[in-house]
């Protein structure tokens, strides 16, 4: 996120003395991306933030995935899934590939233990609930429709104020704004569909005081993702100041401005956010294709080069009705063959001058691999439901 803010005490000068009122040194730390070569920020903590006194192995929930093989669309009914209900430890697996994986969770009201992902940013679609991530950079409220988008190694933990349904896009990257919505300094152009306005981050700092405090900690080693339970002899949310260019923050779907056209545009320009080999997007309410023989549902399209996810969240989403989709459902629609609108779908769209449809959609350039928890709420008779019938079962969806 390159757009600088300052919050809490810091010094007039970057890596000078910063001392308190009782002249006790604060310690500076440099969290920053690509080595010292992109986005930083400068954090003054009371206390010694590499101070452990323990380090034990967090046994993390299962990460097995199963290769979509033989290839077909998937249905996944997210509703269905039980999860456990820690925003963290409760989330199941439900698609991932080596770039991105995407869990999903319905918390209840408890906080989170402390948690960071060393392994890459994170981007949290909140289908519903609200409240709040505390963090090392400070509070940062949530509610319905937003991404929270949290740097990667940032200490932080969830606190709902209410039972909040979390769609988690875990990356093995950065995630940020596409880079055609900046300039070469990092500001958003005109044509973009949102801006910095739009982008909310924390405010104030948060202090706590406690020790030997539990961080869980996601990180890599040859043998696959892992997990270790980091005990800190001070409490490590004790930043009194920081700035810079890094810190997490939320992004409402609401304030996206979608853009349309006299006929219908491809996918791209719903693109929100993007990560080293996927994209996000979203798909919102809006005025749709305006010139008289137009067909404002999506036109059929072979997944060339990527596996197109669909998480749909409000509405009702004109290209699959008659599929069995519903709110809380995903379609996978995997690179190989082509896809698009169940057929009835076609003509009654025409004629329409407004889609009223929320989805979220995450496009990734490898295969995605199914995860156990997608696994355990998949329809079966979603791939064959464009010709109406399927290799065992003939009563499957109509297209109507």
């Amino acid at each position: 996120m390159a757009h600088y803010r300052s919050v809490g005490e810091i010094p007039p000068k970057r890596h000078t003395q910063h001392r308190d009122a009782d002249g006790a040194l604060f310690y500076e730390e440099l969290m920053g991306e690509e080595g010292f070569s992109s986005d930083a920020s400068l954090l003054y903590h009371r206390g010694v933030s590499s101070a452990l006194v323990d380090s034990q192995v967090w046994e993390l929930a299962d990460h097995t995935r199963t290769p979509n093989h033989p290839l077909k669309a998937r249905h996944l009914k997210l509703h269905s899934l039980e999860t456990g209900m820690c925003p963290v430890e409760g989330r199941r697996l439900v698609l991932g590939n080596n770039d991105v994986r995407i869990a999903y969770v319905v918390t209840g009201t408890d906080p989170s233990p402390l948690y960071r992902n060393a392994i890459g940013d994170e981007c949290v679609y909140v289908e519903s609930g609200t409240g709040t991530v505390e963090s090392v950079f400070g509070v940062v409220p949530y509610r319905a429709g937003d991404y929270v988008v949290i740097p990667r190694a940032t200490t932080h933990r969830w606190v709902p104020a209410e039972a909040s349904r979390l769609y988690a896009v875990e990356a093995n990257s950065h995630i940020h704004p596409p880079k055609r919505y900046l300039s070469r300094f990092g500001q958003f152009l005109e044509h973009a569909p949102y801006c910095e306005r739009d982008l909310h981050g924390p405010t104030s700092v948060l202090l706590a005081e406690g020790d030997n405090v539990d961080v869980l900690v996601k990180h890599r080693t040859s043998a696959g993702i892992v997990g270790t339970r980091m005990t800190y002899a001070t409490h490590p949310f004790d930043v009194v100041g920081w700035d810079g260019c890094l810190y997490p923050y939320t992004f409402n779907i609401d304030d996206f401005m979608p853009i349309t056209g006299k006929i219908h545009q491809p996918p791209p320009v719903h693109q929100v956010l993007e990560g080293w080999n996927f994209v996000i997007c979203n798909f919102l309410p809006r005025k749709v294709d305006y010139h008289e023989l137009a067909i404002p549902v999506p036109y059929y399209h072979s997944n060339v080069d990527s596996d197109e996810v669909m998480f749909y969240v409000g509405g009702d989403y004109e290209a699959r009705k008659g599929s069995g989709i519903d709110l809380g459902s995903i379609s996978l629609h995997p690179g190989g063959y082509a896809h698009g609108p169940q057929p009835a779908a076609i003509e009654a769209s025409l004629g329409a001058d407004y889609f009223e449809e929320s989805a979220v959609m995450v496009d990734t350039f490898a295969p995605l691999e199914l995860g156990e928890g997608g696994l355990a709420v998949e329809d079966p008779a979603y791939a064959w439901t464009w010709a109406g019938r399927g290799p065992d079962d003939p009563a499957v969806f109509s297209n109507s």
